[in-house]
């Protein structure tokens, strides 16, 4: 299924890019660059920016800082999630500080959350 791509987001996506956190530099050229099912950084789905992105696997990565855990952009949050799983995508959400304080676990569960997307047959 084709996502309709926002054009308007394309320069902001790139200006992401090149301006990733903390937690996304370390994710993405310490585990998910190297990875062997390819991820894309900020990747534009529809009317949003996906932090990390895998078609082969239908998986969304989203690191969140602490304004995700404030009531309003948990509602958003919410929206953003479900938009996504209707084109059948899984997204992960994982806390910036987990990536953080424990990173080889949230590698261990992105790997695991890839294994099983795989090996699931496409419906």
């Amino acid at each position: 299924m084709r996502y309709k791509h926002n054009k308007q987001l394309v320069p902001f996506a790139k200006h992401l890019r090149k301006e990733m956190t903390k937690e996304e530099r370390h994710l993405w050229y310490d585990f998910l660059r190297s990875y062997p099912v390819r991820f894309s950084r900020q990747k534009v789905l529809g009317k949003y920016i996906a932090d990390f992105y895998s078609a082969e696997a239908k998986l969304v990565i989203e690191l969140d800082g602490s304004q995700h855990y404030e009531d309003e952009s948990t509602d958003k949050d919410a929206e953003r999630t479900a938009f996504l799983e209707g084109y059948g995508l899984r997204v992960l959400r994982i806390p910036n500080n987990e990536v953080s304080r424990n990173f080889y676990g949230v590698c261990e569960y992105i790997d695991a959350a890839c294994k099983q997307s795989l090996s699931q047959p496409d419906g």
